[in-house]
């Protein structure tokens, strides 16, 4: 979504205001920041485009948080809807300030109980429905927008307000309403209360149990306002600025967290946005401060996070002598990762097993995702896109906003190991804007490492350079090995399936290290049968020989079926002439108990080429046209330019089929880009839809006029009409 640069007019005599750095022009925001704007400012273009020029260098580069105060984010906006509010009847902005006082910033939908109450007549209101400002309804009164709701509560009185909280806490006392009649006593209060600040405290506790982080952030922080004891103020703080993390409020999260020093929190905020070797270091000292608590075991399980992003899984080991030391029971996935890196693979297998098998629906929303995570390296993505699934749907239902991306990141490589691109990719540019919006850039750069994977699968050469160079910029600076891996992974498919071989081999001979206490699991599992094939390529096997036999150890401890389907295939490659036919058949036997249906069309790519060369044409055929089919079906143009070109060699050449679905013809990227041209958007729109540069958006659709035979916009309206 494009921020306009320009505000429009509203308030001439409130002076804009500039900063040092002067104003910052909407179109060089980074996509995180620009959807942190409009999350701050209620999604209200007229406020982005007030906040925008006033941002510090240092804000528009996200190094800052953003203001979170309506009176520093749109001054002159809201000084315009107070004017506004102050022209109508002095009842009528009573019974406005009243349903704001319900509604901001904690709903509490007690108006029409508040109204009945003390028997306050209502017709006033249809002054404010002529204005245009609000209307009410049976359900009760409904604002034009924020912004004017925001206005209606602060322009009244100090006086005025208090009378309002005090009257709608009068009227909750129903069962479950504890906690929002807590906040209306302590938004009603005069000063700092030692008694008002435990009662708050209590609600908020109660309310983050019952999972409504925002209830509990607004709870919270106004506990610690009330509270008269600077100690237990700074710990109400830091809880508040946990629960504005968890429900997506990244920049009020910072500047609470400023104001308190908790390693803890700095560890989380540091997990999600800053530097990940950091974070661990700084959730290892959280977990020994302490000491043996549930706190602690739940800061150990975010360290296990850290060094999966770090791809240093060596500090698992660290965690998990630590865990032992305070006598903690470590997650299953810290030991089973630290059994790994020592090369206890039957270990390993045993823990990551226990831990994959805590997938039931409903469950804690973190405790899914490291369910996820096990299932992955197990590779069991069936299980893993059950757990992650479920993640992130327990996290909706929590409000956890930041939880249910999170759990889209590693829902990602279920989806992408078992072919199924199109949807993944929809799926993780839903998930990439959910990262930018709730202010988790280590996620986003995750997620952007998972679209050039699918864009080197799809062929989308320029795409998987834009975005593997991003990730990879962000991903050095942030100690984000994980992501910086895929990027390069990508890079090395895309060589790989263009017959850059040697560039191949070099990209993936780093990736596919092997040995205990080397690597990322993860991605030497992606990336050695890659690996193994590259260097046969190239003719260089030594290192790969090594590589595959530590593989297949730990595919046969593990007992992956994709896997060991997968060390049969590097064996297949491995083996000279017609020995190598055995070990392709036992391949394709074990894909076809498997998930990773993708890679069985590559083994039959791969089988068919050897049939070819030892001369049986038929089977050869056979293979090609299945593997065909398949790259096809999951919009790998590259891969099926391979099988052509093998049908070629046997002199039974391809034709694609012109007249199919643009769907079936297109990558899913181009699909995607073609639908937005259709609907009339411009290249310079769509780049910034998808995050791309106006020049890749013109790389796209020369390749979708290509494909699909045509040659202006006009033909493309008209195929895509007829097709849907």
């Amino acid at each position: 979504m494009v921020i306009p640069v320009n505000p429009p007019p509203l308030d001439r005599t409130s002076p804009p205001q500039t900063t040092d750095a002067g104003p910052c022009p909407a179109s060089a925001l980074p996509e995180g920041v620009r959807a942190r704007v409009l999350r701050v400012v209620y999604e209200d273009q007229r406020a982005a485009a007030e906040l925008v020029p006033r941002l510090t260098a240092r804000q528009a580069s996200g190094v800052d948080p953003l203001p979170v105060e309506p009176a520093e984010l749109a001054p002159r906006l809201l000084h315009a809807l107070r004017r506004e509010n102050r022209a109508l009847p002095d009842d009528t902005r009573l019974l406005l300030l009243l349903a704001a006082a319900d509604q901001y910033p904690v709903a509490t939908h007690a108006f029409l109980r508040a109204v009945t109450a003390a028997r306050i007549d209502t017709r006033p209101l249809d002054a404010a429905e002529t204005a245009g400002v609000a209307h009410a309804s049976a359900g009760g009164v409904f604002f034009r927008d924020a912004w004017t709701r925001i206005a209606a509560y602060e322009t009244a009185s100090p006086a005025d307000r208090r009378a309002a909280h005090q009257l709608l806490a009068r009227v909750l006392g129903g069962k479950g309403e504890t906690a929002r009649r807590s906040w209306h006593r302590g938004a009603a209060a005069l000063g700092p209360s030692a008694r008002l600040a435990a009662e708050l405290r209590v609600a908020a506790d109660r309310a983050r149990a019952e999972g409504r982080p925002v209830l509990a952030r607004a709870l919270a922080e106004r506990s610690a306002q009330l509270c008269p004891d600077p100690v237990a103020q700074a710990r109400l703080l830091a809880r508040a600025a946990a629960d504005a993390w968890r429900s997506g409020e990244p920049d009020r999260a910072r500047h609470l967290a400023a104001r308190t020093d908790n390693a803890a929190l700095n560890g989380v905020l540091a997990l999600r946005a800053g530097n990940a070797s950091e974070a661990f270091d700084a959730l290892l000292t959280a977990a020994v401060r302490q000491e043996r608590s549930a706190d602690a075991a739940e800061l150990l399980a975010l360290a296990t996070e850290a060094a999966v992003y770090t791809g240093d899984l060596r500090r698992c080991r660290e965690a998990h002598v630590l865990a032992r030391w305070l006598d903690l029971p470590a997650s299953g996935v810290l030991a089973g990762l630290a059994a790994a890196v020592e090369g206890r693979y039957e270990d390993a297998r045993v823990l990551l097993r226990g831990a994959a098998g805590r997938s039931g629906p409903g469950g804690d929303p973190v405790l899914l995702i490291h369910s996820g995570m096990a299932a992955l390296m197990l590779g069991d993505h069936t299980r893993a896109a059950t757990a992650t699934l479920r993640a992130a749907a327990s996290a909706r239902a929590r409000g956890l906003l930041a939880t249910a991306a999170q759990a889209m990141e590693f829902r990602a490589y279920a989806d992408f190991w078992t072919g199924r691109t199109r949807a993944a990719e929809a799926a993780v540019h839903e998930a990439l804007s959910q990262a930018h919006a709730t202010g988790q850039d280590n996620g986003a750069c995750h997620l952007q490492a998972a679209l050039a994977m699918f864009a080197a699968v799809t062929g989308d050469e320029e795409a998987c350079r834009e975005r593997a160079a991003a990730v990879r910029s962000y991903a050095l600076a942030h100690g984000l090995g994980l992501p910086a891996a895929l990027a390069q992974w990508a890079l090395a498919f895309l060589d790989l399936t263009n017959g850059r071989f040697p560039a191949a081999a070099a990209r993936l001979r780093a990736l596919a290290g092997f040995g205990p206490g080397h690597g990322h699991r993860a991605i030497r599992h992606l990336a050695t049968p890659h690996y193994v094939e590259a260097a046969v390529r190239t003719g260089d096997t030594r290192v790969a020989r090594a590589a595959h036999a530590d593989y297949h150890r730990w595919a046969t401890a593990v007992r992956s079926t994709d896997d060991l389907a997968l060390s049969a295939r590097c064996r297949a490659l491995l083996a000279p002439g017609a020995e190598a036919v055995p070990h392709y058949r036992a391949a394709l036997d074990l894909h076809a108990r498997g998930t990773r249906d993708f890679e069985r069309a590559r083994t039959e790519l791969l089988f068919a080429g050897a049939l070819r060369r030892l001369r049986h044409r038929t089977e050869a055929r056979d293979r090609l046209h299945s593997a065909l089919e398949a790259f096809e079906s999951f919009g790998a143009p590259h891969c099926a330019a391979q099988a052509r070109a093998e049908l070629r060699a046997l002199g039974t050449p391809s034709i694609p089929n012109s007249a199919a679905d643009p769907a079936a013809v297109l990558t899913a990227q181009q699909h995607m880009v073609a639908r937005m041209a259709a609907d009339g958007a411009t290249n310079r729109e769509i780049a910034d839809r998808l995050n791309l540069s106006p020049r890749t958006i013109d790389h796209h659709l020369r390749g979708v006029f290509s494909r699909l035979g045509i040659r202006s916009r006009i033909e493309l309206v008209r195929l895509l009409g007829e097709s849907s």
